[in-house]
């Protein structure tokens, strides 16, 4: 055989085997090049009503893509580090530097922006490189949001800094960039929130002249957005205080994990370093779903709502972004009560979406358009458009439910019985603690005690002994087909089991 023939053979192989041509076949997936000279790593992207697409780079400008044409127009510059865009109007657009959340505008109608206008910039910087700021996401009564990162320990704090600092910690005095800051670091934690809001989620009010610190305990929230429901979804990245990446459902006043942004809670008095972490845990709100670290998720970004008529079967779902692997993440959220949990998919994972997912939008033809960055960690950079390929219906769950002895799937069309077989269910848990990441703890695989299709094939019933509130079950679906032999778009269930019905 030719040594080519040999080399795509063993390419098929690895494609089919390891990402599988699933993905390929029901989605195209379609690189779009950058201008010359544009740092193409990508920090915010949003449709305009004109059908454009407009788009921050990381090193400041904001571009004006037309789908029709292929051409690209420069609507701003000069910006800092921008990590978030909303589009207001086809003249108007929010942007997130990491100093202040600015409003561009063309005011002349030569489709290039005009005035720089700060809209929020009440927040602390003390300098530090890992104090990113995320957003905006508006809700349904025009409300914006946004999230601010901790900084890390990797550096101290310039003599210098902007807004309040609290005295809660290490000495402001010792804090600075010079030789004493190598001696605290440790004491400081591994990341910090000194200056005031860093670690929170903010909220401004439409006309920007109230801002409410809405909720707490955020270590790097790179993804914030709403889902169909109305959801405040925020995400977060492994680290000290997070056993692996999360998925949170953010409501006012809520605390959700990492410490150092207690300190900016009303009337708080004490360095929650030093407080017993039992005592920490009992205060805070568990995600709506644990990704497994490296597993389904390594950092994840933008959550995004698939718009009616979009994707399929996938419209009202939830997306997520994924920086490091070459996926993105699918979140079918089941409220139980007031607790909102639920079942995280893996979703385009194929190697022709690459790495890098950062930020997501739709365009009315349906086109999905995904920016890449990588900060200098890991990741890529670009854009890419992802459309749907096939024409009849996919294969994929569509509804995940906790009952009180296992889980009901729903399924977009009927399966297989024959393809069951391969049906395992396992779950572990995590610890919380200040350590970087966790591994799984009690990793298990649960005795399946009856797996069951009612008549239309659509819904099965999982059965298990025993259900623990706290744990991630995974239930693996290996080789599971439809009755018309489609594969299934997503072959593993990682649901976060908070509370049973």
């Amino acid at each position: 055989m030719h040594i080519l023939a040999v080399f795509f053979a063993v390419l098929g192989a690895f494609r089919g085997g390891v990402w599988g041509d699933v993905w390929t076949d029901a989605f195209s997936i379609e690189t779009i090049e950058i201008p010359a000279g544009i740092d193409p790593q990508i920090g915010g992207i949003d449709a305009t009503p004109s059908g454009k697409l407009a788009v921050c780079f990381h090193r400041g400008e904001v571009m004006l893509y037309d789908p029709a044409t292929g051409e690209w127009t420069q609507f701003a510059e000069g910006l800092h580090e921008p990590l978030g865009l909303l589009v207001e109007s086809d003249s108007s657009i929010l942007v997130m530097q990491r100093s202040e959340l600015t409003r561009l505008r063309d005011v002349d109608g030569d489709g290039r922006a005009d005035d720089y206008d700060t809209v929020y910039d009440g927040f602390g910087m003390t300098g530090n490189y890992h104090e990113f700021a995320f957003g905006p996401a508006r809700d349904h009564q025009g409300n914006l949001y946004v999230a601010l990162n901790t900084a890390s320990n990797g550096a101290g704090i310039r003599k210098e800094i902007r807004g309040e600092w609290n005295d809660i910690g290490v000495p402001r005095d010792k804090m600075d960039t010079g030789k004493e800051w190598g001696k605290v670091r440790g004491a400081a934690g591994r990341m910090y929130a000194r200056a005031k809001w860093r670690g929170w989620v903010v909220k401004l009010s439409p006309d920007g002249e109230k801002v409410t610190p809405f909720a707490c305990g955020f270590r790097s929230p790179d993804g914030i957005g709403f889902d169909a429901d109305g959801r405040l979804l925020v995400t977060d990245n492994q680290g000290d205080w997070l056993g692996t990446s999360k998925v949170h459902h953010v409501r006012e006043g809520g605390f959700y994990g990492h410490v150092a942004s207690l300190i900016w809670r009303e009337g708080w008095q004490r360095n929650p370093l030093q407080m017993p972490v039992a005592e920490l845990d009992a205060l805070r709100t568990p995600a709506a779903a644990l990704l497994p670290q490296g597993e389904l998720a390594s950092s994840p970004t933008q959550p995004i709502a698939v718009p009616d008529g979009m994707l399929g079967a996938f419209a009202g779902q939830t997306l997520i972004g994924e920086m490091n692997q070459k996926s993105l993440v699918r979140f079918l959220p089941d409220s139980v009560g007031d607790v909102t949990q639920g079942a995280a998919i893996p979703f385009l994972r194929t190697a022709a979406l690459g790495a890098g997912n950062h930020r997501m939008t739709f365009t009315k033809d349906g086109s999905l358009w995904i920016g890449k960055t990588h900060l200098s960690w890991a990741g890529a950079s670009g854009l890419v458009r992802v459309r749907l390929r096939e024409k009849g219906p996919l294969f994929a769950v569509d509804q995940v439910r906790v009952k009180s002895d296992g889980f009901t799937l729903r399924f977009t069309q009927p399966v297989d019985a024959a393809s069951l077989k391969g049906l395992k269910v396992r779950a572990h848990g995590y610890k919380y603690f200040k350590n970087y990441g966790s591994p799984k703890v009690d990793d298990r695989e649960v005795a399946i005690t009856s797996s069951k299709l009612d008549d239309s094939g659509t819904t099965l019933h999982v059965q298990f002994s025993q259900l623990r509130e706290g744990d991630v079950y995974t239930l693996i679906l290996a080789g599971m087909t439809s009755r018309g032999a489609k594969p299934l778009l997503g072959d593993k269930v990682y649901y976060t089991l908070l509370k049973k019905r």
